[in-house]
């Protein structure tokens, strides 16, 4: 199957399944290695790892697109040390989402655990937005509704109690707020910008990817050395890695490649619906292998979540393409008329 031919919808629904259950998975692995494994290995270096895992995946995938070794190597000599200007293209997905998981995680130490997973949910809408300013395409009022829905449900889904243990921290909730606007901000203008030059441009998904993955393995190299530098100098790189560890790696990377195929086929309002679908798989899962408590919050959210997902459907539609905003007003009509 060529990469530029519109897909079927059955492909598009396969790749939204397969990502689901994978991230899914990832969750649930990620949070055994966490809690069961003795020696805590660096999260740090799983991340860089991940990178590596995911370019040469992209690089094995090309491969088989191009059809030989020589095409292959012309392909990347042309499109990767040829073109910088390219690659300082696909750089800025990495930086951006640097920036998004180093705010995040101040927005943590400054808010209340429940006041971050609320307010980091707008990233949802955020996207939506960024998707409309943007691509210049359209949402109908149901799409609209279906979306806050969704933030609402994961939000639901997420939610965990407070607990009556005070821990005396010195917090900044303003920091925290600004943070978590930062890192919404971050996240929804990554991944729209991200799905922009895919769409913009003939250029192959697994180019793109190698393009971004290569400044994304420059960016995490230098997170493992600005957060556990002495340690892992001191430890060894991969201090820690059990099966398990080589497992979520291996999840995260496989999610990572699926996550490209669905931007490019569907949008990532899309991948947005199938992260929820993936936090309510997981929890369910836990329950069954951790022994978490299913509350009433939660089965009304993942009520919301499933409902969401449906009113939002499949594309109306065709997003594998950028369109002309002409095109979008006529799309628009239709849109609210289904």
């Amino acid at each position: 199957m060529g990469m530029y031919e519109s897909v079927s919808v059955v492909f598009k629904i396969y790749c939204l399944t397969v990502m689901t259950l994978i991230a899914a998975a990832y969750t649930v692995a990620l949070r055994y290695t966490r809690t069961v494994s003795s020696d805590l290995y660096f999260s740090t270096t799983a991340v860089c790892v991940t990178e590596i895992i995911k370019l040469l995946l992209s690089l094995g995938m090309l491969l088989r697109e191009t059809g030989g070794l020589g095409r292959c190597r012309s392909a990347v000599v042309s499109h990767i040390f040829k073109s910088p200007v390219e690659l300082l293209k696909l750089s800025v997905p990495s930086v951006v989402y640097a920036i998004q998981n180093n705010m995040a995680f101040v927005a943590l130490s400054n808010l209340d655990a429940a006041v971050y997973q609320v307010t980091y949910q707008l990233k949802i809408p955020c996207t939506a937005l960024c998707t409309v300013l943007m691509l210049s395409r359209s949402l109908s009022r149901l799409q609209w509704f279906s979306v806050f829905m969704l933030c609402g449900g994961v939000t639901l889904v997420q939610w965990t109690p407070p607990l009556s243990t005070k821990v005396q921290v010195e917090q900044n909730p303003f920091l925290g707020f600004v943070a978590i606007a930062v890192a919404v901000l971050c996240s929804g203008f990554a991944g729209v910008y991200f799905e922009k030059v895919l769409k913009s441009s003939d250029t192959s998904l697994w180019v793109r990817n190698i393009q971004m993955y290569l400044s994304g393995i420059v960016v995490t190299l230098i997170g493992v050395f600005m957060t556990d530098g002495a340690q892992v100098l001191e430890k060894g790189f991969f201090y820690g890695y059990t099966p398990w560890v080589c497992l979520v790696v291996f999840l995260a990377s496989v999610g990572g490649m699926y996550t490209s195929v669905v931007v490019k086929y569907t949008d990532n309002i899309m991948k947005g619906f199938s992260a929820a679908a993936a936090i309510v798989l997981s929890t369910v899962a836990s329950v069954v292998l951790f022994g978490l408590q299913i509350t009433a919050t939660f089965l009304t959210g993942a009520l919301l979540v499933c409902v969401s997902i449906y009113l939002y459907g499949l594309p109306k539609q065709d997003t594998s393409r950028l369109q002309k905003p002409s095109a979008d007003r006529e799309d628009k009509q239709k849109l609210i008329s289904v």
